[in-house]
């Protein structure tokens, strides 16, 4: 099996939290990887990666307000697609994580998910999977 695939995102608001840990899971294991490391990356500069809790699905609303309240759209801000929040959340969030791979599975917390991160929705997005054996 390919230890590469791309995960397409179809988001919906403006800011939005996606889980995509059972997408990521599932790759993993028809990846065939017992050990290794896996790398979750999103080429989109108003986007990121992240993980966090996905047991109670206030935390992510609650994040993606803060993100709202701390980085409002400014008229200070020169970006002619008046988009530069969208930008600078993927900076504060990054494009990308790395996860362990172990007996054929992502290690992930007892309360984690891996959650694509959206700043400039709605889109049509792309993460990448990459499993480095090891």
């Amino acid at each position: 099996m390919s230890s590469y695939q791309t995960i397409e995102v179809k988001t919906t608001q403006d800011i939005e939290f996606i889980d995509i840990t059972a997408q990521v899971r599932d790759f993993v294991r028809a990846s065939k990887c017992g050990s290794g490391i896996l790398l979750v990356y999103t080429p989109h500069t108003t986007a990121a990666v992240t993980i966090n809790e996905n047991a109670d699905p206030a935390v992510p609303c609650d994040i993606g307000e803060f993100f709202r309240h701390r980085v409002p759209r400014q008229d200070y801000f020169r970006h002619s697609e008046g988009n530069s929040p969208a930008h600078i959340l993927s900076t504060l969030a990054g494009a990308s994580e790395a996860l362990i791979v172990e007996n054929g599975e992502p290690l992930l917390g007892a309360w984690q998910a891996i959650f694509f991160c959206e700043f400039d929705g709605p889109r049509q997005r792309r993460v990448f999977l990459k499993i480095v054996p090891g």
